[in-house]
C-alpha cells in the first residue's frame, strides 16, 4: 500500500517541523514548503495526495495558491503528474485559517476546499482531519459499472463524471457526495446520513456542509441549477439523485 504524500504550505519553519513530525509518526509522507510559490512546485514535482494549506502567508497568500490548484483543471493531466494519473481528480485541500468566520468558509467551499482546522489546533485534531479528509478520497473496491441519466454518466471504475460528453472536474468531497447519492439513485438519502459518509462522524449536525457542496454540484452538472434535475432536494430529511 501507497503511503499518502501529504504537502504542508506554511510559513512558519517551527509549525512546519513539528506538524512533519506528526505526520510521519502516523504513517504519512510529509512535504514542507515555506511560501506558495515554493508549495505549487512541489506540487509538480511530487503529485501529493493533500495539501494543508495555510491561508496569511506574504506574497501568494492561501487563497491565491488554492485558486492555482484549482485552475488546474484546465491542464492535460499528463503534464501535471510525474507519476501514473490514478486519481482523475484535483488533490484533496485542508485549509488552516486563524478567522474561522463564516465568510471564509463560503469561499472556500466556492474554491472547493475539503476541510478547515481554525488556528490555534492540536496536531492530533489536524493529523485525524487529514486521515479524514484521505479515508473519503480513497479508492475503495467498486465494481466496474457506470450510471447514466440523460446527458449526465458517472463512471464509478474510473470516478469520472461526464456532462454532454465532457469531463466535468470534481473535488474528491463532489465526487465523493454524488457518487454516495448515485450509489442510492431514485431514493432519498438523509442529510445526517451523506454527512456520515461523505465527511465522517465528526461532522454529525454540521448540515450547512452538505447544502453548500449540492450547491457546487449542481453548478458543475446541471442545466440550471435553480431547477435541478439529477440532485433533488427533499426539504426537512435529505438529497435525492436522478
Amino acid at each position: 500500500m501507497t503511503t499518502p504524500t501529504i504537502l504542508l504550505i506554511d510559513d512558519d519553519p517551527t509549525l512546519l517541523e513539528l506538524l512533519s513530525s506528526h505526520l510521519q509518526t502516523a504513517g504519512y509522507r510529509p512535504l514542507t514548503a515555506r511560501d506558495g510559490a515554493s508549495g505549487l512546485k512541489l506540487v509538480e514535482e511530487s503529485a501529493p495526495d493533500l495539501v494543508v494549506l495555510d491561508v496569511m502567508m506574504p506574497n501568494m497568500n492561501g487563497w491565491d495558491v488554492c485558486e492555482r490548484l484549482r485552475a488546474r483543471r484546465d491542464v492535460p493531466p499528463e503534464r501535471l503528474y510525474p507519476a501514473p494519473l490514478e486519481r482523475l481528480y484535483p488533490i484533496a485541500i485542508i485549509m488552516l485559517t486563524a478567522k474561522g468566520e463564516e465568510i471564509d468558509k463560503l469561499r472556500g467551499f466556492r474554491l472547493g476546499v475539503d476541510d478547515y482546522v481554525t488556528k490555534p489546533f492540536s496536531f492530533a485534531e489536524l493529523v485525524a482531519r487529514v486521515g479524514a479528509v484521505l479515508s473519503r478520497v480513497a479508492h475503495s473496491p467498486l465494481p466496474t459499472h457506470t450510471l447514466t441519466s440523460d446527458d449526465l454518466t458517472i463512471d464509478f471504475e474510473q470516478r469520472r463524471v461526464i456532462v454532454k460528453e465532457h469531463l466535468v472536474e470534481l473535488t474528491p468531497t463532489e465526487y465523493r457526495l454524488i457518487e454516495t447519492l448515485a450509489r442510492h439513485a431514485n431514493r432519498t438519502v438523509p442529510t445526517e446520513m451523506l454527512l456520515t459518509e461523505v465527511w465522517g462522524h465528526d461532522y454529525v449536525g454540521e448540515v450547512e456542509q452538505v447544502k453548500h457542496y449540492i450547491w457546487t454540484l449542481r453548478k458543475k452538472i446541471e442545466n440550471d441549477p435553480g431547477d435541478p434535475k439529477h440532485l433533488i432536494t427533499e426539504r426537512g430529511f435529505g438529497y435525492r439523485f436522478e
